[in-house]
């Protein structure tokens, strides 16, 4: 699950910078990979497994509005993989 936070600009090492807009979207490579192919028409089978936690039940709402197939999606005592990524005015983002 990516973790998208809006920002004026990137912040320095140790500085504080104050966010815009927040949002989340399905992520990793192999979700991303999954979202697109079925955008483009194909029928998609998601297999892996999800933390037993909130950022899960999101991640795979995310999904399953994208007509991905999650039958093959177990769940796993470690925590959901999730990104945090800093997006500026400017396009640029860590």
């Amino acid at each position: 699950l990516d973790l998208i936070a809006n920002v004026d600009r990137l912040p320095a090492p140790g500085e504080t910078v104050r966010g815009s807009g927040f949002t989340t979207a399905p992520g990793g490579k192999g979700a991303n990979q999954a979202v697109a192919a079925a955008r483009a028409g194909a029928k998609v089978h998601m297999v892996g497994a999800v933390g037993k936690d909130n950022f899960a039940a999101e991640a795979l709402a995310l999904l399953r509005e994208g007509k991905i197939d999650l039958s093959g999606v177990g769940e796993t005592f470690a925590s959901t993989g999730t990104a945090l990524i800093m997006v500026a005015d400017d396009g640029e983002n860590v």
